[in-house]
């Protein structure tokens, strides 16, 4: 037998982390046993259905390094696969025109909710008679499809993460509606039909979701077996909880992957810090590893039942081992976007070469790739003086030390790093000052703070852009 999943995201919204984690998931266990991934768009919500999201769904699939192996197929072009099924089911007498109106289901719930029942169905149009369903017709109701439920049927299944799942068929809320009403003959299917279809018509072996999906189990094993097919095996993942133990939701921040791409995590670290929200590696001390890697090691076995929590810290961590580890020509290309998106220019000296030199220079600090934003804006805008600095350029000795600074300057025709530190000693020396003073004085003057990157380095870039001499004379003034 092949394995065959799939990852069935609705264009609803942006691509959402719980769905990206549960992709994750299908295509670990797809690639650990040889099988296809596969990538289906539940589009029938045609009302809040959105190409954008369709495009923003496949886009962070890629970005994430989850390729699929076939699709991404379309439910709303599959339609005519969902009414052939209904009228199967009509014509077996397995499901039926249901005529009960919005106003007689409202009814009944509110008489259920008075003797403390739960809300089901009553199943009353169940057994209508071809001139029960004339009258209801000549009215000019509208009908749903159901599905017939015995109440006294049990389903049950091995879940590959929770073990053996038993639901009665008394739980279910009665006969299921498999398709709402329409103009054409068998109406506009749902969900929970939708999907059984799909998978039966794609071969799916493994149904890979969250545990959120368990109740819709049961019903759609009853569907499998309606419509003659092999039930698949399935595995309900632990849902992603916030640090307080509820669902991840929106109020807790960014959950859309283009929201962490934007907040400066690479692509490695968060689905490889995905890939450890609910399942865990064999070596326990292992926690960065590729999806390549993680695949070899993946089963069912070692993903918990419990809801995992999403760390912020633990996501940064990850994210800045990679960026430490990321060689610099492609950390350069990465950080480029984000230096675009502030408005920073690349000219007056800023080459490629360049940029790699302030990458370097950088990099062991990044946590995100978005803290190369404020980290480097002193190269690429006007500085201002913190009060730390201005009080250090109005130290006793300051100014004469940058005065000393600019003229050694003028006989060096290109700085290097053993010039500049020549240009210290010669300071220290000749002015009879201490090199601490000589230090600090320099970078304040250069940087507007008395903090920052590696100075000497930080001085040869911005004698590569000309911007050091103009900065040591405004120095002198603001000392003054």
């Amino acid at each position: 037998m092949t394995v065959r999943v799939r990852i069935a995201p609705s264009p609803t919204g942006n691509l959402h982390i719980g769905t990206a984690r549960t992709a994750v998931f299908n295509w670990l266990f797809a690639r650990h046993h040889g099988g296809k991934f596969i990538l289906r768009i539940e589009d029938t919500d045609l009302e809040r259905s959105r190409p954008e999201y369709t495009e923003n769904i496949l886009e962070g699939l890629r970005w994430l390094g989850l390729n699929w192996d076939e699709g991404p197929l379309f439910q709303s072009q599959r339609l005519d696969l969902y009414k052939e099924a209904v009228q199967k089911l009509l014509d077996q007498g397995l499901a039926y025109r249901c005529y009960t109106t919005s106003e007689e289901l409202e009814a009944l719930r509110e008489a259920q909710k008075a003797r403390n029942e739960a809300p089901r169905y009553d199943n009353r149009h169940r057994n209508l008679t071809p001139e029960q369903r004339a009258a209801f017709e000549a009215e000019g109701r509208s009908y749903v499809i159901r599905f017939k439920i015995e109440d006294g049927r049990e389903i049950v299944w091995n879940d590959l993460v929770r073990g053996k799942m038993s639901w009665r068929g008394s739980d279910l809320g009665g006969d299921m509606v498999i398709a709402r009403a329409s103009e054409e003959g068998s109406g506009q299917p749902l969900y929970n039909f939708v999907v059984v279809v799909d998978d039966i018509d794609m071969q799916i072996t493994h149904v890979i979701r969250g545990e959120d999906h368990i109740a819709n189990t049961a019903k759609q094993i009853l569907l499998y077996e309606a419509l003659g097919a092999n039930i698949p095996d399935f595995a309900h993942a632990p849902l992603i909880l916030n640090m307080d133990g509820r669902k991840l939701s929106k109020r807790d921040g960014v959950t859309s992957i283009f929201d962490f791409k934007q907040l400066g995590f690479t692509a490695e670290a968060l689905v490889n810090y995905m890939t450890l929200l609910g399942w865990s590696p064999p070596d326990s001390t292992q926690e960065i590893f590729t999806l390549e890697a993680a695949a070899k090691e993946f089963s069912f076995e070692r993903v918990n039942k419990a809801g995992a929590k999403f760390d912020w810290a633990k996501l940064d961590w990850l994210n800045s081992q990679y960026i430490h580890s990321t060689p610099v020509d492609k950390l350069t290309d990465l950080l480029i976007p984000f230096w675009q998106a502030a408005g920073y220019k690349f000219d007056g000296g800023r080459t490629r070469p360049w940029l790699e030199q302030l990458v370097a220079l950088i990099s062991q600090s990044l946590t995100r790739l978005v803290d190369a934003v404020p980290m480097t804006q002193l190269f690429f805008r006007d500085i201002e003086f913190s009060d730390e600095a201005s009080t250090q350029l109005k130290q006793e000795g300051s100014a004469t030390a940058l005065k000393g600074i600019i003229t050694a300057l003028e006989s060096q025709p290109q700085l290097s790093e053993t010039s500049a530190q020549d240009i210290i000693k010669q300071v220290v020396k000749g002015q009879n000052v201490k090199k601490g003073l000589v230090m600090r004085s320099l970078r304040a003057a250069l940087t507007g703070d008395v903090h920052g990157p590696d100075l000497i380095q930080s001085w040869l870039l911005l004698n590569q852009i000309g911007l050091d001499k103009s900065r040591l004379n405004r120095a002198i003034t603001e000392a003054n």
